[in-house]
């Protein structure tokens, strides 16, 4: 990206939503993004194929999810538009479905209108605060979407940057709390379990940079679940979550891909 960032933008360190933009081809980042994207190359070139690999697991959880009657959706952790967007499949699917999108990056929001051009059936809505602060996520949303009917709440590759310290699992439980019966929780999360040593060497960069990475065991991960039912066929790599629903991703089966993706339903 040329020219001067938006207000608020700190380009002296690389941010996650930034680096995902770069991997995806996108051009919303910055030199110090590509860059460290790059070192991140350098530990494991497959890095882009996973945060495709992510995009396509949204897509089919939420194709999924819309095809069984979910309207509402609430998804955190946004990052700068790539389309298709999640409206634009729910809303492929049920014209009238409601998307709240949330993020904390202002790259994000300079980017909301795109974000929002939806279905004139539908609704979709952005606002701008952290997963860290589930309450004002939650009171904002619920202006938006019905919370006595069946909510989706999707946390794509976010939770792997919220470390134990800012109690990541509490802050998914207290998001889901105030959820309805019938919600559904999306999560794919990136693990050390299979790449221990460029796993390692990839948290030690990013600390190093000022980015927290917290990878997570399939254990870890599966917590995250606690007191809802996964749904077939549980947690898996992600490509492997309902490969029949389509979208493969080239060069995702060049090895085990370094993550975890699941779908749970709020009894």
């Amino acid at each position: 990206m040329t020219g001067r960032p938006p207000a608020g933008i700190d380009t002296s360190k690389p941010h996650p939503a930034r680096m995902y933009d770069w991997y995806l081809g996108g051009k919303d980042n910055y030199p110090v993004d590509e860059a460290m994207g790059r070192q991140m190359l350098g530990l494991d070139p497959r890095v882009p194929v996973m945060a495709r690999v992510n995009r396509a697991f949204m897509h089919r959880a939420t194709r999924w999810l819309a095809g069984r009657g979910i309207r509402q959706f609430l998804d955190v952790g946004t990052g700068i538009p790539t389309e298709p967007n999640l409206h634009q499949i729910a809303q492929g699917v049920a014209p009238d479905a409601r998307v709240v999108y949330c993020d904390n990056d202002p790259i994000v929001l300079a980017h909301a209108e795109a974000l929002l051009r939806g279905t004139e059936e539908g609704v979709t809505e952005y606002l701008q605060a952290d997963v860290r602060d589930p309450d004002t996520i939650l009171d904002a949303a619920r202006k938006v979407l019905d919370f006595s009917r069946p909510v989706a709440l999707s946390l794509i590759a976010l939770l792997h940057f919220v470390p134990d310290e800012d109690g990541a699992h509490d802050l998914v439980a207290r998001l889901m709390d105030r959820l309805p019966s019938g919600s559904h929780l999306v999560i794919t999360h990136a693990t050390a379990d299979f790449t221990p040593e460029e796993s390692k060497a990839a948290t030690e960069q990013l600390k190093a940079a000022g980015v927290t990475l917290a990878l997570r065991s399939r254990e870890e991960f599966t917590r995250f679940f606690d007191g809802l039912d996964l749904v077939d066929p549980g947690v898996r790599v992600p490509h492997e979550w309902h490969p029949e629903l389509g979208e493969p991703v080239a060069g995702q089966d060049d090895g085990v891909i370094p993550g975890y993706g699941a779908v749970g339903r709020k009894p």
